[in-house]
């Protein structure tokens, strides 16, 4: 037992006062003889006796007395279990990702984790409060009630390696407490080690009862016709859900088709045509699962001819003149002496085809190109110099030709994931008609191969600039050296080339995605474009690029929606957000990540945990109680003992 105020037991000194006045009023009886005496005389003897123990027992309760009020006013404790950490700053972390909408026993997870704070959390508590968006520090539960009960679902996925770092930047001399309240969807190992013991962190895990969900995945063109656009729609189903959906598409909130589609495995692609004209709208469906990726937004421009150039022989360029059509392309071509340089960076794509030099001059404006968001495919020339081609390339990265080999290859890998090849193939295709070359050049050097040899070797690879991106074969693909152009790859691979960081396409970027967005219009230095709808207005990072502006968005915008860009009053694309769908499976919970952690059940626990492990036992209040039964006793002593 401990005291908080010690000093004050120097006070029991005090206890020789009752003592004295005890021994002060002990003092001897007379005897005085009366005749016929012997009943009183024994009744004086029954007095005396009585009267010494009435005054012993007086003198116990006050002495009883006095030392309870001393004890009491020095207030008497017993130390916590866990009292060194009893000034320890405590810190919340909220996840508030799109996965906090599953449904629990309760309700919405983070509706019922809100709640739960508004009720548990004690008024005297201080805390700091840190979600994927926002920020409170050193506040109170009175203080964020409004911005608690009005706090909105994250497009930012939860991170708590950042938030963590967080923690720990803001200084403070105090152990931390750290409380985190996820659903752990998305939850790595590799997360947690910022955290340790010492901070004692605690996880409250709040559960799904509603696994299944349902999540359009993409949108995009899979045909163009002379008056019609054929669209795809894939969609992801997670767990188990119904299996009718409804899905339907709108055109500026009027609705255009609406089906209903039926799940047989775990993913379904269903498709509709609409008209050949400008569109800005949605794909939407109803399921019982997350309802953030129910709909995702996506605009479709004017059509816009693509710029394209081929420098080299006419003879060599009849091919692309077959992949790059009247309808879609404004395809030229020139020889290597009839060039206009001053149209080069106007192009949107321009293809140097097996050149066996390179001027300086055509070097210098084509990194100017590049710069500037002219995607450039380079298509070497069997006798092209390595004196040549290796200084041009080393203008957009690091990537080497080493000396030409006559030794026939067979292509027979896809790289599916690169860019290249992104939403072309339905599925992964591994026994496709192998095109070959008789002869090639070995690549060397840093760079992401979309189209591999049988030696894993690269035949087409890609340099990705700021703006735009540089591709290179590593052999010419003229019919005597490969059949390549009679592959069924060519169309794809080509076309792909020539419309990437081109809008014409379909356009649903996702927020936190930093692929630039390039809208054609000439501005002036000191003009900004703004990007808008009813909801919300923001202006992002753009930089101007001759005849085009790069926009970049990073975090912005807030909520997916339908958006245009505007310069000043004219409106001049449209151009639409969509939420990432990253935490669209409900069952990727990761509770093994925590397995070394404190987990708890609810807030309150928590806070009980916390109150019993490091609230001293205080016991002054029982020496209170004592001195007033003493004084009680004292009073019925008094009163009743004769």
């Amino acid at each position: 037992m401990q005291y908080k105020h010690p000093e004050i037991l120097y006070f029991l000194f005090l206890l020789i006062v009752p003592i004295l006045v005890h021994l002060f009023q002990l003092r001897r009886f007379k005897k005085e003889y009366f005749t016929n005496v012997q009943i009183l005389k024994a009744l004086a003897v029954q007095t005396r006796k009585s009267s010494t123990i009435k005054k012993w027992l007086l003198l116990s309760c006050r002495l009883l007395l006095l030392t309870a009020i001393i004890i009491a006013f020095a207030q008497p404790f017993f130390l916590a279990k866990d009292n060194k950490n009893a000034s320890n700053e405590l810190y919340i972390i909220l996840d508030n990702s799109f996965s906090m909408q599953a449904k629990g026993k309760k309700g919405e997870l983070l509706k019922r984790a809100v709640q739960e704070l508004l009720e548990d959390t004690p008024e005297n508590t201080h805390f700091s409060l840190l979600t994927n968006t926002e920020t409170y520090w050193n506040t109170d539960i009175k203080e964020i009630q409004n911005s608690l009960q009005t706090l909105s679902y994250s497009a930012i996925p939860f991170q708590l390696d950042h938030l963590i770092a967080k923690v720990k930047s803001h200084k403070s001399s105090f152990k931390k407490d750290i409380i985190v309240i996820t659903d752990a969807i998305g939850l790595e190992k590799k997360q947690l080690k910022g955290l340790d013991q010492a901070n004692k962190p605690y996880f409250i895990i709040p559960k799904a009862e509603q696994k299944g969900n349902l999540a359009i995945d993409s949108v995009y063109i899979s045909q163009t016709l002379e008056k019609f656009y054929e669209i795809e729609v894939k969609l992801s189903r997670f767990g188990e859900n119904q299996k009718e959906v409804p899905i339907a598409i709108y055109n500026d909130n009027k609705l255009i088709a609406k089906t209903l589609i039926t799940f047989e495995t775990s993913t379904k692609t269903t498709r509709f045509t609409i008209p050949k004209k400008e569109f800005h709208g949605y794909v939407s469906i109803s399921d019982n699962g997350l309802a953030y990726d129910n709909e995702l937004f996506f605009s479709i421009s004017k059509t816009k001819k693509i710029r394209a150039l081929s420098i080299g022989e006419v003879s060599k360029n009849l091919f692309l003149s077959r992949i790059f059509t009247k309808d879609e392309f404004d395809f030229s071509t020139t020889t290597l002496s009839s060039i206009e340089y001053n149209a080069l960076e106007k192009q949107d794509v321009i293809v140097l085809n097996e050149l066996e030099e390179i001027p300086q001059a055509l070097q210098t404006t084509l990194k100017s190109a590049v710069e500037k968001g002219t995607n450039l495919v380079v298509i070497p020339a069997t006798q092209t110099p390595l004196s040549t081609i290796n200084p041009f390339l080393n203008n957009f990265g690091k990537l080497q030709f080493n000396a030409f080999e006559n030794n026939p290859k067979r292509i027979t890998k896809i790289n599916f994931d690169h860019p290249l090849f992104s939403g072309v193939f339905e599925n992964k295709i591994t026994n496709f008609q192998y095109p070959q070359t008789k002869g090639s050049f070995r690549i060397s050097g840093s760079s992401s191969a979309a189209l591999y040899y049988e030696d894993q070797s690269s035949f087409l690879t890609s340099l990705a600039k700021t703006n735009a991106t540089v591709y290179v074969f590593s052999a010419p693909i003229n019919t005597e050296n490969s059949n390549f152009q009679q592959s069924p790859l060519i169309v794809p691979t080509f076309y792909k080339m020539a419309v990437n960081n081109n809008n014409s396409a379909v356009t649903a970027l996702t927020i936190g995605n930093e692929n630039p967005f390039l809208v054609d219009v000439v501005l002036s230095k000191d003009a900004v474009l703004t990007v808008k709808n009813k909801a919300e207005q923001f202006i992002p990072i753009q930089q101007i690029l001759n005849n085009k502006v790069k926009l970049t968005f990073n975090d912005y915008p807030q909520l997916a929606g339908n958006f245009e860009v505007y310069n000043q009053k004219e409106r001049l694309e449209n151009i639409s957000f969509n939420y990432s769908r990253s935490e669209s499976n409900i069952e990727t919970s990761n509770e093994n990540a925590i397995a070394d952690y404190k987990i708890i059940d609810s807030i309150s626990t928590v806070f009980d945990t916390l109150q019993t492990e490091r609230t001293d036992s205080q016991i002054w209040k029982w020496f209170a109680i004592f001195a007033l039964l003493f004084m009680a006793a004292e009073m019925a002593i008094i009163r009743f003992m004769k």
